[in-house]
């Protein structure tokens, strides 16, 4: 401090961009993984390989020779900065070894921080609505505008610095974002990866015509800023564009050889002799000799493309079936990247969705077949179902439960797509928060414990009680049971809770719970009827550990939905009927939609079957679900047939149109 009271200037010792509360050290949490489905892969074939019979085997790895067939592609739905955190550091558990520095390219999308959520267009049978995402799911990134323009940068600042923890020697990172912040990224870019490690801003036209503005340009395009980890090795290879008409009608010779139509060029020597019969022609130099080496100009004259002109200075014929393309530059308003419209094959209805073309012109620029491709923003997943199309091994990451549902159907509907796992960090991710978040890092457990009930109770607008064993709250009538975080509900917890009730007299019961053990809802509650009590399940949302959500109001427990199912077997070939679906939160539907829906149907969006359930992670040997092109939903699944006899466990799971899943466990005796 000086006289007067005024603090010291410290002086700058960088550039940086500055904002108040700026923090440059990164936490990093590393959590488990929880494997909850692995799809295109048959159980039969998955220990040895993970393959789908009849599957081309998997592109090779960066450097290798053999592929690795341990590689399976992962769909992660969480919070990108825990699901990097643990990718950096691995997870034995899951056979994933770190990823540090294994990434050969990182393409993001992220939310240009204009202070409005998502909304998603929704539809259900024959109606259509625009739905607010913070209702379907929690607000996109709703810690980004807690404090504005700061915590958004703060949010991203702490994000690109693990990207480049992942980032290969030779990877490079694509932003993409508009004019209301990207100006302000590039500064933390340059931070962060180093301004000579800043290779390249590209201006992608995103709108065939200009938004209409009454006080100035309308704006057509958003910046891509593309940074190596290390410039002097990024992988890089040059992306041609086809030709235009004006450069086609350039080429305007033609000997009609057979070798079509060309243009002359010159070609100035460098000292290099060539003779022929009776006379000696010297190549004096050459414009750009990494192009024109004298292999490479001995064989243009043995083809008859080099001639001399009048004045005796030599040219060279550059022909068109010859050219790939036109060099891209930075500058991509080409009709090949054309934006996405509403009338596009392409179009998922998914808000900021990209043209695949796009993605695909990036990842052909910045990978080879093999490489690592990651997006930790991925919403509808362009860029890892490009990846998926072009040999690229992918992870996609995304926050929206919604997001990860378009993205696996996006997914199913490429041919021969090889396997991939949906992850997400659930129980260990819940466990952090309650022991480090809700509870400000308290080191007594059992207060944790004690502390973690009570927030939920409040929540549910419950009054907390004590003196029992099972119960731990009490609500207009109605006595409550809370789940813990870091395991699923099972049968066994909610009769202990249900033979309390009966014991007191109690009739009537709410359990709250994070997740469920396969098959509880189809007959407990039943079971407990028997027992004199009315028993209701509800799902405690993840946005309980979104403090703003919880201080807006905008928490809302949904009870599981009610789903039916019926075999039919003949012999050994066993198929899966759904008989009725009631949706677990049909508050989110508007009354005028509700009141168009015919059939109960209209609100599964995806259901799968795993045959040979064995109380694990969920196996999609079979599945159907809506697509533009098809919204008709099958109701039946196709016949499977088992080559042995024995008892066996089939296990439904069925999506809804908001991206929240239903399962229902069967037996089938196979004679």
């Amino acid at each position: 401090m000086v006289e007067g009271g005024e603090r010291e200037q410290l002086t700058p010792t960088r550039t940086e961009l500055a904002w108040p509360g700026k923090r440059t050290q990164v936490e990093r949490i590393a959590l488990p993984f929880q494997v909850v489905e692995t799809v295109n892969q048959s159980r039969a074939t998955r220990e040895q390989t993970p393959m789908l019979a009849g599957l081309p085997p998997p592109p090779l790895f960066e450097g290798q020779t053999t592929a690795d067939t341990s590689w399976k592609n992962k769909l992660i739905w969480g919070d990108n900065k825990y699901v990097m955190a643990s990718l950096l550091q691995g997870d034995p558990s899951i056979g994933l070894e770190p990823l540090a520095g294994k990434i050969d390219l990182i393409y993001i999308d992220p939310p240009f921080a204009t202070g409005a959520d998502f909304s998603i267009n929704m539809k259900v049978g024959d109606a259509e609505w625009m739905k607010e995402a913070s209702i379907i799911e929690e607000k996109a990134y709703r810690d980004t505008w807690g404090k504005g323009l700061d915590s958004y940068l703060q949010m991203l600042y702490e994000r690109l610095v693990l990207m480049k923890d992942l980032l290969s020697d030779k990877g490079s990172i694509y932003v993409h974002l508009d004019w209301h912040v990207g100006h302000y990224v590039k500064l933390i870019m340059d931070e962060i990866f180093q301004k000579e490690n800043f290779v390249n801003e590209i201006a992608w036209r995103k709108l065939h015509s200009p938004k209409s503005q009454s006080i100035s340009f309308g704006n057509q395009w958003d910046s891509v800023f593309l940074y190596a980890r290390n410039a002097s090795q990024m992988k890089f290879n040059p992306v041609y564009k086809k030709h235009t008409e004006e450069y086609i009608k350039s080429f305007n010779k033609d000997d009609h050889d057979g070798r079509g139509p060309y243009v002359t060029m010159p070609l100035k020597a460098y000292g290099i002799q060539r003779t022929a019969g009776r006379k000696t022609f010297e190549w004096r130099g050459v414009l750009a000799p990494w192009l024109y080496s004298k292999e490479n100009l001995d064989r243009m004259w043995e083809e008859g493309r080099i001639y001399t002109t009048s004045s005796g200075d030599y040219r060279y014929k550059r022909y068109l079936q010859d050219t790939a393309g036109s060099l891209v530059s930075d500058l991509w308003v080409d009709d090949e990247v054309l934006p996405l419209q509403g009338i596009s094959s392409e179009s998922l209805d998914f808000p900021t969705q990209k043209p695949e073309a796009l993605l695909e012109r990036i990842i052909k620029a910045s990978s080879k077949e093999g490489a690592l491709v990651a997006d930790f923003f991925s919403g509808s997943g362009t860029t890892i179902a490009v990846a998926e199309k072009l040999g690229r091994r992918w992870i996609g990451c995304d926050l929206s439960r919604f997001a990860i549902q378009v993205t696996r159907k996006r997914l199913l509907d490429i041919a021969d797509c090889q396997p991939f796992e949906v992850l997400n960090l659930g129980k260990y991710e819940r466990r952090h928060w309650q022991m480090n978040v809700l509870n400000g890092k308290q080191e007594d457990g059992s207060r944790a414990i004690a502390d973690y009930l009570c927030f939920i109770v409040a929540l549910y607008h419950a009054e907390p009680v004590e003196g029992y064993g099972h119960l731990h709250g009490h609500k207009t009538g109605r006595w409550v049971h809370v789940g813990a975080t870091d395991a699923a509900v099972t049968r066994a917890e909610v009769m202990d809770a249900v033979r309390e009730c009966q014991a007191h007299r109690y009739t009537a019961l709410d359990v709250l719970g994070w997740e469920w053990e396969m098959g509880l809802h189809d007959t407990i509650c039943d079971e407990a009827r028997r027992l004199g009590v009315d028993l209701h399940l509800l799902y405690i949302p993840r946005e309980v550990m979104d403090k703003r959500a919880v201080e807006a109001g905008d928490v809302h427990f949904y009870e599981l939905a009610y789903l039916k199912t019926s075999l039919l077997q003949d012999g050994q070939s066993v198929t899966v009927r759904l008989d009725d679906f009631v949706i677990p939160c049909p508050d989110l539907v508007p009354d005028e939609v509700r009141s168009k829906v015919k059939k109960w149907s209209d609100y599964i969006d995806f259901w799968a079957v795993d045959w040979n359930y064995a109380r694990d992670t969920f196996h999609n040997e079979w599945q159907t679900y809506r697509t533009r092109k098809s919204p008709t939903l099958r109701l039946i699944s196709d016949p499977h047939t088992y080559p042995e006899p024995g008892k066996c466990c089939i296990l439904v799971k069925v999506i809804d149109i908001f991206g929240n899943d239903t399962t229902q466990l069967l037996e089938v005796t196979v004679p």
